[in-house]
């Protein structure tokens, strides 16, 4: 059963009643983006909606989203409920929030034109957010997309965790502002020759476009999870489905799968279940949708006979802090319909220069939604500053 997004009124009502008010902020002081819950709650509390809404998005723009599919580790892990009962869920407070109060598009305020053309490259988080930025400090922005929509790698995410309605939403918002031009279904090739355009400084953020391979022995056989998330509906299995991968990405595909039909669905982790990187939340899914853990095992070889394909798996073991192949231990696992790559991605290393300033996943490597936000608002950050000391 799929469960609820947002918290029904009594829920979010409990929720709130429980915030302490804490006058230091350890729940701020936790969130990459400066997100405030304790000021925000505390508006809500007063049922001044409109003032919560507003001390979400003057420092998020993607505030819904966020609340959405923010991780555990950040503001209520910091939360001071959580040392004497447990954290109150401040990321489903905020969704509800803006889910509930922040439905219409309204008039931006418009700052006066400082003249200044700035290029950016990808419409995922961090692109989203620089572009935010800049805007409300008077820049002119050129966004330039390969795709023909907002989200970057959001969009890989299962609409049962992020509709695609909600990016939607939250990107009108921005797209409203006249000193935004979009292009979309428009790849930059040559970064460099934007400068000669006109463009003063260029932002880019094309996130990490690159899936991380296995490099073992027959694995073209298998389905890289970008293009699986992609375009589940092309890769439904009613049998025996494999991913490959601990992470919150391998979540995603096990769940997709499930979603999909398949009778069942094993995951494969080159470590301990305590070094997936998933939060608390997404390994209780694994559990209620009866996935298969299969861990400390690494992937030696894909074949494929008829229709089925056959892993060769081998046990790990550490050795002191090193990870390391039990010898002896290598059987063939047969009978999968359907094996998915979720190892993650990549993308070429870039340093900044002058007038190119990386941000997001291309910069930092994968990483969460608000630390994606968190970069593309400092590569902004970094260009308003020049701009201030040169005019003052």
């Amino acid at each position: 059963m799929t469960k609820p997004l947002y918290l029904n009124r009594s829920q979010f009502e409990a929720e709130i009643s429980r915030c302490l008010n804490c006058k230091n902020h350890p729940c701020m002081d936790a969130c990459p983006v400066g997100c405030n819950p304790q000021e925000f709650i505390s508006l809500a509390k007063a049922g001044n909606f409109e003032g919560a809404v507003h001390s979400i998005t003057s420092v998020n723009p993607m505030g819904q989203t966020c609340g959405l599919i923010c991780p555990d580790k950040f503001c209520m892990k910091a939360c001071t409920r959580s040392r004497i009962d447990f954290p109150i869920n401040i990321p489903k407070v905020q969704a509800s929030i803006m889910h509930d109060h922040h439905n219409q598009p309204q008039a931006l305020s418009q700052q006066p034109s400082n003249g200044h053309r700035i290029a950016i490259i990808g419409a995922g988080p961090a692109g989203i957010a620089a572009c935010a930025q800049l805007l409300k400090n008077g820049f002119s922005i050129t966004l330039f997309e390969s795709t023909d929509r907002v989200g970057g790698a959001l969009n890989l995410i299962p609409a049962n965790r992020l509709p695609s309605e909600v990016i939607n939403k939250e990107w009108e918002f921005i797209r409203q502002n006249p000193a935004l031009e979009v292009r979309f279904n428009t790849p930059v090739t040559d970064i460099n020759a934007l400068l000669q355009q006109g463009f003063e400084n260029i932002i880019v953020a094309f996130g990490e476009p690159n899936a991380i391979n296995l490099g073992v022995e027959g694995e073209d056989f298998a389905v890289s999870y970008i293009d699986y998330l992609r375009t589940p509906q092309k890769y439904i299995s009613s049998g025996n489905v494999a991913v490959i991968g601990g992470g919150a990405v391998a979540v995603d595909c096990a769940l997709t799968a499930k979603e999909n039909g398949a009778s069942y669905i094993e995951m494969f982790v080159r470590r301990r279940v305590s070094d997936m990187r998933v939060t608390g939340e997404e390994r209780q899914n694994l559990l209620d949708n009866g996935i298969d853990l299969t861990t400390m095992t690494k992937i030696k070889k894909i074949t494929k006979q008829d229709n089925f394909l056959t892993l060769y798996t081998c046990k790990n073991r550490f050795v002191n802090v090193k990870l390391e192949e039990i010898p002896g231990t290598t059987i063939a696992r047969p009978g999968f319909d359907l094996v998915i790559k979720a190892i993650g991605s990549s993308s070429p290393h870039f340093d900044d220069t002058e007038k190119i300033i990386y941000a997001g996943d291309c910069k930092t490597g994968g990483s969460t939604l608000v630390e994606a936000l968190a970069s593309g608002k400092s590569a902004a950050q970094t260009i308003i500053n020049k701009y201030i000391k040169k005019a003052s």
